[in-house]
């Protein structure tokens, strides 16, 4: 048995289900210090969020060399790497996916992180089996390019209009949009939901609690 309207449902990590927003703006401004950059304000760190790392990188550090973007990614791994231990699911997210799950949605996770990184934080015990299958930025494209989607729906066969993606960023509604996708948009992460308007998401939940609701309703 298939769900009513979406068989696929693709999430984003940071800022969607992760509550990592903060950190990652402090540790992309703290990388762009250590190589001698002027680090950018909390929304410009925030912004890029979403995108691939050197992209997200480039964005937030445009007086930064490319010949230092090594040294840039290195720093921003070492800063994130110190507390990532102390980074946790937002609070309700672990019932929301085995809600989804237990009505035979496909789930998957269409991130901005490396496969490295999300490999670590998917072995946790509580999210074992719960995600069927997942894309990252450094083994397809970066946000909003639909790479992701893309290979995710021919992995399944499911076709866009069946396909559902959620996110905090504009990046992931925009690639939503590239991808043919319908999307939802979460307005407690990285990006403002003033700015989700004119990528038409169905909806924007405002908790974890509401997104649960909607999902469920209409999903």
């Amino acid at each position: 048995m298939r769900s009513r309207q979406f068989d696929l449902i693709a999430f984003d990590w940071d800022g969607t289900l992760f509550d990592s927003t903060a950190l990652i703006a402090r540790c992309i401004q703290a990388a762009v210090t250590d190589v001698g950059g002027t680090p950018p304000s909390r929304e410009a760190a925030s912004y890029v969020i979403g995108m691939g790392l050197m992209q997200a990188l480039a964005h937030a550090a445009p007086d930064v060399p490319p010949e230092k973007y090594p040294l840039l990614g290195e720093r921003y791994r070492h800063h994130y790497m110190a507390h990532q231990h102390d980074l946790s699911l937002f609070d309700g997210v672990l019932p929301l996916l085995a809600d989804l799950k237990g009505r035979h949605h496909w789930l998957a996770v269409a991130t901005g992180k490396s496969r490295s990184g999300l490999n670590e934080v998917l072995h946790t015990v509580a999210l074992q089996g719960v995600f069927d299958s997942s894309r990252t930025a450094d083994e397809t494209a970066g946000k909003p390019h639909p790479r992701m989607l893309h290979e995710l729906m021919r992995e399944f066969g499911v076709a866009p209009e069946r396909t559902l993606m959620i996110g905090d960023t504009t990046h992931d509604l925009q690639m939503a949009v590239n991808a043919g996708c319908a999307s939802v948009g979460v307005s407690y992460g990285a990006h403002e939901p003033d700015a989700f308007a004119v990528l038409q998401p169905l909806h924007v939940a405002h908790s974890v609690r509401e997104l649960h609701d909607w999902l469920a309703a209409h999903a």
